[in-house]
């Protein structure tokens, strides 16, 4: 599963997936509890977030208490975990734009860090939820990206430890953008995860 991601940059946000600049900046390479964009709908429009990576940022697990890492959600289990389910039922869905994001490789014998992106280069967006937290002044935002089943793809097959589940997270194609952000029945999300991840059986993702 992804824990760190190359975001695209402001130009690139504002330019290629067609939303108004959201007034923030963020780092070149985003890891848990870091800032980013997402893009959610609002008002029947796409609309970019600086959001937390990760569900349930640290700051807000209660003193005590374990923190869990939640910027990935298992896509065959996210409306059933009480981490992710309210978001996922109340149709909190969010794209994270990126140009690559890392996975690890062990067919060396040890983990080597791999960046997976779009064969031809462009950007992309990968499925995700979201959620709000209220705060003194105003709302913040928090995200996890979904992933599935990957131990069937060719490339995404080899990351990971020995043994372990091959997962990756899901690339949207950019003409379900729009489908995506504004479903709001969980079933029919699912089956666009399952769809938009048949692409990436096509050979479209590629090691840089």
């Amino acid at each position: 599963m992804c824990i760190n991601y190359i975001p695209t940059t402001k130009a690139v946000l504002v330019e290629y997936f067609g939303v108004d600049d959201p007034g923030f900046d963020w780092k070149e390479e985003v890891w848990q509890d870091y800032q980013a964009p997402i893009l959610i709908q609002r008002d029947g429009r796409r609309q970019a977030l600086i959001a937390s990576y990760g569900l349930v940022p640290k700051r807000k697990v209660p003193p005590g208490n374990k923190h869990y890492t939640t910027m990935n959600a298992r896509a065959e289990t996210v409306g059933e975990k009480p981490t992710y389910r309210h978001a996922w039922l109340q149709g909190h869905l969010c794209l994270v734009p990126m140009t690559c994001f890392f996975e690890p490789c062990y067919e060396s014998g040890k983990a080597e860090r791999w960046r997976i992106s779009m064969a031809d280069g462009t950007p992309f967006a990968v499925a995700g939820i979201w959620r709000a937290w209220q705060e003194e002044q105003g709302y913040t935002f928090s995200f996890s990206q979904l992933t599935i089943n990957a131990d069937t793809h060719p490339l995404l097959r080899r990351m990971h430890k020995p043994g372990d589940e091959k997962r990756s997270l899901v690339i949207v194609s950019p003409d379900d953008y729009d489908t995506w952000l504004g479903c709001k029945d969980p079933e029919l999300a699912r089956t666009y995860l399952v769809g938009n991840y048949a692409r990436l059986l096509k050979g479209e993702v590629a090691v840089i």
